[in-house]
């Protein structure tokens, strides 16, 4: 990496090498180590964003557009694949989710939530827990997708 080679210029014709061939230049480039290095930092820049949910679901792709953001960080719910709830990071099961959220209500100012869903639960484990979260007193929910799903109109995936 940054080797390179120089003609010699002019000289005596018996001492040039033979085939046109020239000396080896001794010098290094560090431009190209500084645009990887750069390209990098920017990658890295981008994804550490990314990098914040702690739970790995796979979301259904849709091709809605995504909520604005809010002051307050919103209460998210969470089914994972093996149907387990989660409230933000902490485990709850069906029967204690009505009066949790109920608590959780009377503390916050929205009534905002996020629920996230494994693409693989059934329709109504999704619906039960929607359910769960109206009579805990969360009316306005938010269903989280992955961008890049069907559109409908032809132009999507």
């Amino acid at each position: 990496m940054g080797a390179g080679v120089v003609k010699s210029g002019g000289g005596n014709r018996r001492r040039r090498r033979r085939g046109g061939q020239s000396a080896a230049m001794s010098e290094i480039n560090v431009t190209p180590f500084v645009d990887v290095m750069l390209v990098l930092l920017i990658i890295f820049m981008v994804a550490a964003p990314l990098l914040t949910v702690g739970v790995p679901v796979e979301l259904p792709k849709t091709a809605a557009s995504p909520l604005p953001s809010e002051q307050e960080e919103p209460l998210t719910i969470t089914i994972t694949k093996n149907a387990k709830l989660l409230i933000m990071d902490s485990e709850a099961d069906a029967e204690s989710l009505i009066p949790k959220l109920r608590a959780i209500a009377a503390e916050r100012a929205s009534d905002k939530v996020y629920l996230r869903a494994d693409g693989a639960i059934p329709y109504v484990t999704v619906m039960q827990v929607m359910g769960a979260l109206n009579a805990g007193g969360f009316n306005n929910i938010g269903l989280v997708t992955d961008t890049g799903g069907p559109s409908f109109n032809g132009t999507g995936n």
